[in-house]
């Protein structure tokens, strides 16, 4: 018995894998039916097919059990019944045509498909006929007339008719336009109707072949019209629910909110497209109109946004003004560019001000104009509340002529944009950069220009990687573009070292020395670690720039910035076997165009940056600091305050120096946590620094002032960031009116307020393309996965 048992389960299971497979393979082949039905019903529903289909509906029944499908149904869209889906047609005949389906009738039928017994009869006024219909096709050639001349017929004991024969009307050949309608085809006055003899009298063909002027063309006109018939004889309900009038109000503002949102990527013209019409009519909105989005509707959403900044301006005790765009990026006609002007407040967050259209390059002293303009029509006379600027030009020029002028201001670089020059002072002071550029320069016009290697170069390009392409050769090799070459020359290495084995690159090298040459560095070691070298620099020094863009690092941060990267430039060059002094007196040379003395004072009084010594106090780290930046602190401190009060300023300084915080406040306002996102750990509360001076540290009556003022500074400029579609149209448009400026300057407005308040800083454009490069860091991947197997 055990036995039986035991060889009983290894039967058991493969029967129900058998059965699971059964059960599978039925569902693929009832998914294919629905599929097929699915199709042939679209079809039908635009003019190529039968008309049944536009009342009969394939559904899907699926096994409640396993959740696979079972069956295909069809569902009489008028009153709901289910069907086998064996043979649709004679289902159309037995419920809709022989009245089964209640509603079939009360359904106005389509033009075509009136009955030849309601036109009027095309027969002598002597005699009358009886006409019956029967299901069978009539063939083009006429088949079924009876007698000549006068039409008259008999035969089989049937009586004669004495109707007569109808030419066609048609002028063009009608069997051309033989095709089936998704309506019951109906007999036109261009159809020949003949008389044929029989016991039950004239038949006439229901699938009757309709034949129109105007060809296959005329078939979706003709839906069209009988569409319009349809609804007026009986107007029905649109099927999806009615909005009421409240809901389509807030969705029409919620699309006015993302194309304002979206700044010049959703064009006002695209609102007018019919697919776009036609997608609203779907949901149940009403068509908009581009004149109401860029007038009165844009007007509402612009004045809403600029009452919601000024009050957040105004509750604010002081502020930061942050400039970013004065580099002109030759966007549009005439090199138009874009700068965006905001308000940093204290408590994190970011309010658009105003955008200022520029073209070409811009003097300094205009940018220091609109600067100061921009404080004056914020604060007033009370300019005092504006702690300082921030911007990514104008650092020697215009920020240090304004801050020489009005002593409270601070006036700092975007160090997104100082870190990214470090890349081409490499470029322009580095051998190494140097000689790395000029090799890949030789390989491009090699490669580029000589038509064999090139077509070989192609060829391989297409076998490894997939695709094929010329080695980008910037225009300035001075610049920072440069790079692009190197890492084209880098990701192409496999290719390239399969072209020297070429037949085409060996002929060119007994032809040319440069070739030679060429071709005997390629084949050495030395000159792809100079290109790895270069390449993982730049890697580094981009991936630290990106960091500040995405953190945007408040001013305390900056000087643990700059060492951090020291460091690990250092290891690169340990790494790589390069000489640490030429490399460290670059960085030096740019830290020091960078450099304000509110780094090294923001970063004293900060307690975020606090360290804890052997005695448990928490002190600010004095010891990171150069005798010379200790010095910065003394003097931009004295230089906030009254003359009156520098000298308690001072004394403050050296009991913060010596006393610190209280550990409990120190480890409070320095507690990180895990950012959910990127998964670095990050501080939990970033107001805590400001909020310890503002409500604990209350000893400190003059140093609290200019720490409040100071730690809250931002040391970045980047914001928003526009479309180039936008500034393109700007170029282009905006600037020949007033109008245009107008609607312009209010379109930034509304976009840029709605993306600070969400944090938001990245274009769609980036968003794009970031997702198509995870996708070229996937294929990368997959590709050197290959290059590794055996």
């Amino acid at each position: 018995m055990a036995a039986t048992n035991t060889t009983s389960q290894p039967v058991e299971s493969s029967a129900v894998a058998v059965a699971v497979s059964a059960d599978e393979h039925a569902a693929k082949a009832i998914n294919k039916r629905y599929e097929g039905l699915v199709m042939v019903r679209t079809k039908a529903i635009k003019g190529k097919g039968a008309w049944y289909w536009a009342h009969l509906e394939p559904i899907l029944v699926h096994n409640s059990d396993t959740g696979l499908p079972k069956a295909v149904k069809l569902r009489c869209s008028l009153c709901d019944a289910l069907f086998s889906a064996s043979n649709p047609s004679r289902t159309a005949s037995e419920h809709l045509k022989r009245g089964t389906c209640p509603n079939f009738n009360s359904v106005p039928k389509p033009i075509t498909s009136v009955s030849p017994s309601s036109m009027p009869p095309l027969t002598s006024p002597s005699s009358s006929s009886h006409y019956h219909h029967n299901h069978r096709k009539r063939s083009s050639s006429g088949g079924g007339r009876s007698g000549s001349g006068g039409g008259r017929g008999g035969g089989g004991g049937a009586s004669s008719s004495s109707s007569f024969q109808v030419p066609p009307l048609a002028i063009v050949d009608p069997s051309r336009f033989s095709v089936e309608l998704a309506y019951p085809p109906a007999v036109s006055v261009a159809t020949a109707v003949t008389p044929s003899g029989g016991g039950s009298g004239s038949l006439y063909s229901q699938q009757q072949h309709l034949m129109l002027s105007g060809g296959k063309e005329d078939l979706s006109a003709l839906a069209m019209l009988e569409d319009s018939v349809k609804k007026l004889k009986s107007p029905k309900a649109s099927p999806g629910s009615t909005l009421s009038k409240t809901q389509i109000d807030s969705a029409l503002d919620y699309l006015a909110d993302w194309v304002y949102e979206t700044c010049g990527s959703v064009s006002f013209s695209s609102l007018e497209h019919p697919k776009f019409k036609a997608f609203l009519n779907q949901v149940g909105l009403p068509p908009v109109s581009r004149r109401e989005f860029a007038g009165a509707r844009l007007d509402a959403k612009y004045e809403e946004a600029k009452a919601e900044s000024e009050v957040r301006i105004r509750d604010a005790m002081f502020f930061q003004i942050s400039s970013d765009g004065w580099k002109s990026k030759n966007y549009g006609h005439g090199g138009e560019n874009l700068v965006n002007l905001s308000v940093n407040l204290p408590n994190g967050t970011s309010v658009f001000r105003r955008a200022v259209f520029t073209s070409g390059s811009v003097p300094s002293k205009y940018a220091e104009e609109v600067l100061w303009d921009t404080i004056r029509d914020i604060c007033g006379n009370a300019v005092q509340q504006c702690v300082g600027i921030v911007s990514d030009k104008f650092k020697a020029t215009a920020l240090k002529s304004l801050e020489s002028q009005h002593p409270w201001m601070v006036n700092l670089s975007c160090q997104f944009k100082g870190i990214n020059n470090l890349i081409k002072d490499f470029g322009n002071d580095l051998p190494l950069f140097k000689n790395a550029t000029e090799n890949c320069l030789k390989i491009a016009n090699l490669v580029n220009k000589k038509s064999p290697i090139r077509n070989a170069f192609h060829k391989y390009q297409l076998q490894e990687y997939g695709q094929a392409g010329l080695l980008r050769v910037p225009l300035n090799v001075c610049d920072e573009s440069s790079h692009t070459l190197v890492e084209d020359v880098l990701s192409s290495a496999r290719a390239l070292q399969l072209v020297l084995l070429d037949e085409s690159y060996k002929i060119a090298s007994m032809e040319e020395q440069i070739a030679r040459e060429i071709g005997e560095m390629m084949r050495g070691p030395h000159f792809w670690n100079e290109l790895e070298a270069v390449h993982s620099l730049v890697k580094l020094i981009k991936g630290v720039a990106q960091d500040v863009e995405t953190e945007r690092p408040l001013v305390g941060k900056l000087i643990p910035l700059w060492d951090e990267l020291r460091a690990k430039i250092k290891d690169w060059c340990s790494r790589f076997h390069i000489s640490e002094a030429p490399v460290e007196k670059i960085i030096d040379r740019r830290f020091r165009k960078n450099y304000h003395p509110a780094w090294a004072a923001a970063f004293i009084l900060d307690p975020l940056y606090l360290i804890k010594d052997t005695s448990g106090k928490y002190l600010p780290p004095f010891k990171r600091l150069t005798p010379e930046q200790e010095k910065d602190v003394d003097r931009l401190i004295t230089r906030l305050v009254s003359r009156e009060e520098a000298h308690i300023a001072l004394m403050e300084l050296m009991k913060w120096r010596t006393e610190g915080l209280d550990p409990v406040y120190a480890q409070a306002v320095q507690l990180r946590q895990r950012d959910p996102i990127t998964g670095k750990m990050k501080i939990a509360n970033p107001q805590s620094s400001r909020l310890v001076w503002e409500t604990h540290l209350t000893q400190f009556k003059s140093l609290r002032r200019v720490a409040v003022r100071l730690i809250f500074l931002h040391g970045t400029s980047r914001g928003f960031k526009f479309n180039w579609s936008f500034l393109k149209w700007v170029g282009t448009h905006g600037g020949q009116s007033r109008v245009g400026i107008d609607r312009a300057q209010k379109l930034i407005f509304i976009a840029t307020h709605s993306k600070l308040e969400r944090r938001e800083f990245y274009t769609d454009e980036e968003k794009d393309a970031e997702l198509f490069a995870f996708a070229n860091e996937a294929f990368d991947e997959d590709t050197v996965r290959m290059e590794r197997l055996p």
